[in-house]
């Protein structure tokens, strides 16, 4: 019984690494969106228009790296697929508030305001997609070795 929990406890710490590492791959492909925006079309759109399309392309650039780095070794179930997603919100969340207040200065209100889908910020759908993104690999993943 306890070698049967080492076991699982392994297995949990190397998946964890693993997605881990490709969730700093996704920070880095976020970071360089907003890089994107703010030195090309941020400049020269409404802030707000620029806030969504920035929350569209950074779905885009994260999905892409996300797929290409979990093709190899995609979550093996549901289950750790969801795990995995929670696992990526939990890390977005704690960089966003912790980067973006400790670091960065924001204040704890301009980092909420975020979150305002009735003014038209659209960054919850970005951790909704961040939540899910695991998911929509493991399906992908098991429909397509299904069919082979």
């Amino acid at each position: 019984m306890q070698a049967a929990a080492r076991a699982r406890r392994r297995r949990v710490k190397a998946w964890s690494l693993r997605y881990l590492l490709i969730w700093l791959a996704l920070a880095v492909a976020a970071i360089g969106n907003g890089i994107l925006r703010e030195s090309t079309y941020g400049t020269g759109l409404p802030e707000l228009v620029a806030h969504q399309l920035s929350t569209v392309t950074g779905i885009l650039f994260t999905g892409v790296v996300a797929f290409l780095l979990c093709r190899r070794r995609p979550p093996r179930s549901a289950g750790q697929a969801w795990a995995i997603g929670v696992f990526w919100l939990l890390l977005t969340l704690v960089f966003e508030f912790g980067f973006g207040h400790y670091v960065a200065g924001h204040s704890w209100e301009r980092l909420l305001a975020d979150y305002n889908i009735l003014a038209g910020r659209v960054w919850p759908v970005f951790l909704i997609w961040v939540l899910l993104l695991p998911v929509l690999i493991f399906r992908y993943t098991h429909h397509a070795a299904t069919k082979t």
